[in-house]
Parts: structure tokens; C-alpha cells; sequence
């Protein structure tokens, strides 16, 4: 498959057309017809690239926009009626990667979107990383801890799955203040040790043991001692 990803669009007809000619080309697609739910949707999955229509109900699609960044770097095509260039600069100082005016060829969009994956190549196509006792089912968003479920928090999520990613290397505090956080991020280094302290005490309540381990002056690692 070529990926996965989301349209958030209100207007049936044309999340439709769009989810076809998408499939037809090899992409797997997700729908969400109002903002709320596509920014839900945005968080929870795992999506190489969001097609994202300005004008929707409950949210625009530019606060989607504004509170996706906040948590990630997922690639995002701003779809928009309006032929403004304030609207265009708008969406791409949020963090929009392209925008495409309605009404587009999609044939265009197709051309867009694969310009877009090319820039940010999806990582991995494993959906199930796995350390000792612990197993991360990254297309579900879901984790086990010797059999347990671990309900985790969506950066708390992202943590573990850098862990998962390096396996007994350590990670420094900037390391995931630029992975997780994204390196744009404005605040105290301490944040990564917070919530390092919160995903600790919930794998080690799971898991029966420790399996983050503190290495002073330098920072985490994930390991099975």
C-alpha cells in the first residue's frame, strides 16, 4: 500500500470523489466531515498525509491545523475555496506543507500529494514494535505490558514509541524535545523528564519492573537489565 490517508472535508461529493480516486491509486483513507472529529482522528492514527478543507463545522481547518502542530508533524494539504493570498500565507505559517484551490484536477492533487510523501517519507511500515515484555501496536495506538494494558496519553504514547524505535540507545532530552515535541518547540527541557516520570510509573505498575533507566548527565534509555 502507498499509505494511509485522511480527508477531512464537509462536502460529501467531494470526500467521495476524492476517497476513490485515492484508492484506485493504491491509498488506504479515512473521512472525518466535521473539524472536531478530523483532529481527533489526526491524533489518534498513524496517517502519511491529511488532505484538510479550511471551511468545516465545528473546528476550521485552520485551528486543526494549529492544534495538530502542536503534537505532530504529520504532512497536511490545505483543500480551500478561497483564493486569498492572506489565506494561503495563513495555512502555511500554521505549518500547512501545500494548499490547492477548489475547484482542483485531481490529477493535480495527485501530483501534490506525492510531492508532499517524497518530502516526509513514511518511517516504517511496522505496525508492532516490541521490547521485553512490552508490545506497541503503533496502528491501533494501543500498548501491553506482560499481557496488561497501558493506557497512555498521546505524548506519552509518542515517548515510548521513540524508545521502542532505538532500543537500548540512549536518548537524550533533546532528542525527544525534536521527535516528539518537534523542533520548534519553545519551553523547559524538564517537560521530557515529567512525562518520562508519568510513562515510568505506568510501565513499571504493569510491567513489574522497571524498564526505563535514568543514565545521569546524559539522559534515557529503554532496556531489559
Amino acid at each position: 500500500m502507498a499509505g494511509r490517508i485522511l480527508i477531512v472535508e464537509d462536502e460529501a461529493a467531494i470526500a467521495r470523489f476524492v476517497e476513490l480516486e485515492l484508492r484506485h491509486e493504491g491509498y488506504e483513507t479515512d473521512k472525518a466531515v466535521d473539524g472536531r472529529s478530523g483532529l481527533e482522528l489526526a491524533l489518534a492514527g498513524d496517517y502519511a498525509l491529511i488532505l484538510l478543507d479550511i471551511m468545516l463545522p465545528e473546528l476550521s481547518g485552520l485551528e486543526v491545523l494549529r492544534r495538530l502542530r502542536r503534537e505532530k508533524d504529520t504532512p497536511v494539504i490545505l483543500l480551500t475555496a478561497r483564493d486569498t493570498v492572506m489565506d494561503k500565507v495563513s495555512g502555511l505559517d500554521m505549518g500547512a506543507d501545500d494548499y490547492i484551490t477548489k475547484p482542483f484536477a485531481i490529477e493535480e492533487l495527485l501530483a501534490r500529494i506525492r510531492t508532499a510523501l517524497r518530502k516526509h517519507p513514511v518511517k516504517s511500515t511496522a505496525t508492532q514494535l516490541t521490547l521485553g515484555p512490552i508490545s506497541m501496536d503503533t496502528a491501533r495506538r494501543q500498548v501491553h505490558c506482560a499481557g496488561k494494558s497501558v493506557e497512555l496519553t498521546t505524548r506519552e504514547f509518542d515517548v515510548l514509541r521513540l524508545f521502542l524505535e532505538n532500543p537500548e540507545i540512549v536518548l537524550s532530552r533533546e532528542t525527544f524535545l525534536s521527535k516528539v515535541w518537534g523542533y520548534d518547540y519553545v519551553g523547559e527541557t524538564n517537560v521530557v523528564d515529567v512525562y518520562i516520570r508519568y510513562l515510568r510509573s505506568k510501565l513499571d505498575e504493569a510491567c513489574g519492573k522497571s524498564l526505563i533507566h535514568t543514565v545521569r548527565g546524559v539522559g534515557y534509555v529503554l532496556r531489559e537489565d
